[in-house]
């Protein structure tokens, strides 16, 4: 499927999906909304993707949030029919079953910052920046902020920045803990593109499987947690790929994984 305001591409059993609309800083449109939801169920439809990157064109902004100059003209009811739009792309990256990891290069502000959060984590230029600015516009972070930075950085540390909408430079979020590394920015996808590649030398299945246990268990408490790992463990235990795996081992080769 062609889309213009996102990208998608593939290299082997990795997805890269990018925002493309450098010359908006990757603002997000309706129509961006739109094909993003439509390249997320591509992407998971697609047996042959293990995991993807998420990041985008251009060096200036992964993304800062929503498309402020379209919704100038926007009466309070077509707010209110894009807000829903937004809301169900913002759950579907945070619910996205395969890995997916962001490549942020530049600002990734409001909507931009929490689409980062919504990845399972988050590698980083020297050149990126995060914040949630929407209290200075008389809002607050909608699109998973106030929920997930909380569980990144604790309570308090989110609270600050929330509250007070402060930018942070990439240095500051890989020491508080936000993102998982900083690299330069000509080395970003190259970083990005090896993590992946060691990812997805694994079971597909066991890799939606871990990433459910870990995002759905981390609310639980330990007992259920542990019937909930279990139960995800049991989901492995009867594939293709598990036999796969055992065979690969003893026949001391690399195991051909095909998700099933």
């Amino acid at each position: 499927m062609g889309y213009e305001c996102i990208k998608l591409t593939r290299d082997g059993h990795i997805a890269v999906l990018a925002f493309n609309r450098p010359e908006a800083m990757n603002a997000i449109s309706t129509r961006t909304a739109r094909e993003l939801l439509e390249a997320l169920e591509e992407m998971e439809q697609d047996r042959d993707i293990f995991a993807a990157v998420f990041t985008a064109e251009g060096d200036r902004a992964f993304c800062v949030g929503a498309d402020l100059k379209e919704r100038k003209d926007m009466s309070r009811e077509d707010m209110k029919k894009q807000r829903a739009l937004f809301v169900k792309a913002f759950t579907a990256v945070a619910e996205f079953p395969k890995p997916l990891v962001a490549a942020v290069n530049g600002y990734a502000l409001g909507g931009g910052c929490e689409f980062a959060l919504g990845c399972d984590f988050i590698i980083a230029s020297e050149k990126a920046a995060f914040g949630l600015p929407e209290v200075g516009l008389a809002i607050i972070p909608g699109g998973g902020g106030t929920q997930l930075l909380p569980r990144v950085l604790g309570r308090n540390k989110a609270r600050e920045l929330i509250y007070t909408g402060r930018r942070i430079s990439a240095r500051e979020a890989y020491d508080l803990g936000l993102v998982n590394h900083v690299v330069p920015p000509e080395k970003l996808m190259e970083k990005a593109m090896e993590i992946m590649k060691e990812i997805t030398r694994n079971g597909p299945v066991a890799l939606q499987q871990a990433k459910k246990a870990i995002n759905l268990g981390i609310e639980l408490d330990l007992h259920t947690a542990f019937a909930l790992e279990a139960e995800c463990y049991n989901v492995c235990l009867a594939t293709e790929d598990r036999d796969e795996g055992l065979k690969a081992f003893n026949e001391k080769r690399r195991p051909v994984y095909k998700g099933l």
